[in-house]
């Protein structure tokens, strides 16, 4: 009986404080509306019950609790829960809308603070470079760039994801253009502030490589040819087709698993779902709706795939990395956020 009236006096407590807060924060302009009813009725409804544990008595009617043991309790359960999962669904969607906010602004500002020289690299072909303190690496990509493919103009974009190493100096001192993102915020955002630069640009093909070296620019034909030629909108590059040096086996395994997994989900017949060195129609592009910051090599393909685009492959070559370290993470860490990535994506 102690233990019951202790477990109310908390209980009410609880409830009085939560009101409390709610009412603070939202007096503070700290919430809005909304959240501050949801916090204020949670926190009344939690000293009612605590205080009139027969309040709930209509809620054991309702669900025909009568006479069950401790039906009062699994109704309140019931309830509570109900409420704590439209406060995290609420809270998701808001989260997720402020999210979409964030990255236009970021991205306003990137692409607000561009020179008018720092276009001219813009080609009918540019290839869109996101890089995190990757100077060392650039030196030796950069001069292997091709001036052309197929009889086009390529230009280089280099998006500098919040380096700290003069990486866009380096981009600059080559004759590519340079964008800088204020913050560190991944490749996936990175590459869509890249695809607003090069799309004001009036690029028509855009190519994406990362700035590692693992991707020979010699390739680049290969990747563009398809879509010059009409007969795909989106090319990957395959190093399950192509080559590539020693890796961990656990990755490449990944690489295979990963592949079949979007097989099945999307329809497609694709071998490797984690290439970055890719190429599309700037005319296509648009309809695909892009989002994640990082882990985004299966949402283009995924969601290219709903988006009715004809996506191939051709055979690459992935070296080993020279310079610096890899910033993907562990295997397995990587391998769970790759897999989180590749069910949103089809789930939405």
């Amino acid at each position: 009986m102690k233990a019951l009236i202790l477990i109310r006096m908390m209980g009410m407590l609880i409830g009085v404080a939560m009101a409390l807060w709610g009412f603070r924060r939202f007096r503070a302009h700290l919430i809005r509306r909304t959240e501050f009813l949801v916090l204020f009725l949670f926190g009344v409804s939690l000293s009612s019950v605590a205080l009139y544990p027969n309040s709930i008595n209509i809620l054991v009617s309702m669900m025909a609790l009568q006479g069950e043991a401790h039906g009062r309790l699994i109704a309140l359960l019931i309830v509570s829960n109900m409420v704590l999962w439209v406060w995290f669904l609420f809270h998701r969607v808001s989260s997720a809308r402020m999210d979409r906010q964030f990255d236009a602004l970021v991205r306003s500002i990137a692409f607000g603070s561009l020179q008018v020289g720092d276009r001219n690299g813009i080609k009918p072909i540019t290839v869109i470079i996101p890089a995190l303190n990757e100077a060392e690496s650039l030196r030796e990509i950069l001069t292997r760039m091709p001036s052309q493919v197929c009889g086009v103009d390529v230009g280089v974009l280099l998006v500098d994801d919040g380096s700290t190493d003069g990486t866009a100096d380096v981009a600059t001192a080559m004759g590519s253009s340079a964008v800088k993102n204020p913050i560190n915020r991944g490749g996936g955002a990175a590459l869509r502030l890249g695809y607003d630069v090069a799309v004001a640009g009036g690029a028509e093909i855009i190519v994406t490589m990362d700035a590692d070296g693992q991707h020979v620019p010699e390739e680049i034909e290969a990747l563009v040819r398809p879509i010059l030629e009409d007969r795909w909108d989106f090319v990957i590059g395959s190093r399950v087709l192509g080559s590539h040096e020693k890796d961990s086996v656990v990755r490449i395994a990944g690489v295979h698993l990963f592949s079949r997994l979007i097989n099945f989900l999307a329809g497609t017949n694709i071998s490797d779902c984690s290439s970055c060195y890719r190429a599309f129609k700037v005319d296509r592009i648009r309809e695909l709706h892009l989002v994640q910051d990082q882990y985004y090599a299966p949402e283009a393909i995924i969601d290219a795939a709903k988006k009715g685009l004809r996506i191939g492959e051709v055979p690459i070559t992935i070296l080993r990395r020279k310079f610096g370290e890899s910033k993907k993470g562990r295997n397995w860490s990587y391998g769970l956020r790759f897999a989180r990535t590749i069910i949103k994506t089809w789930w939405r």
